[in-house]
């Protein structure tokens, strides 16, 4: 389901806009908070191996690793909040027309 049909069949429901938009937002970051788990997890296993590669700045640096992380939520956060944005602007109606 695409950004216009949540949030078409949201406001012509009768919820608020900043509803529709919270709603979109909070699944887009389920998705990106999990793959962060993931992509955590996969890089602990290969750390010995980038170990090799990586010169003056060791695989398991927290700072490093916090650093990447709130740079991908940061992008995440922006890649489903300016469709979800420009979504909302879109006349109910013709957003459920759309499908």
């Amino acid at each position: 389901m695409s950004h216009f049909e949540i949030c078409g069949r949201g406001l012509w429901t009768g919820a608020g806009r900043g509803d529709a938009l919270g709603l979109v937002i909070r699944q887009a970051m389920g998705l990106v908070l999990s793959s962060l788990g993931i992509g955590r997890l996969l890089a602990l296993g290969v750390a010995r191996l980038l170990r090799t590669l990586l010169f003056g700045v060791r695989p398991d640096n927290p700072l490093m690793l916090i650093t990447a992380a709130a740079l991908l939520v940061l992008v995440g956060l922006l890649t489903c909040y300016i469709p979800a944005r420009r979504a909302m602007k879109v006349d109910p109606m013709v957003a459920l027309r759309y499908e």
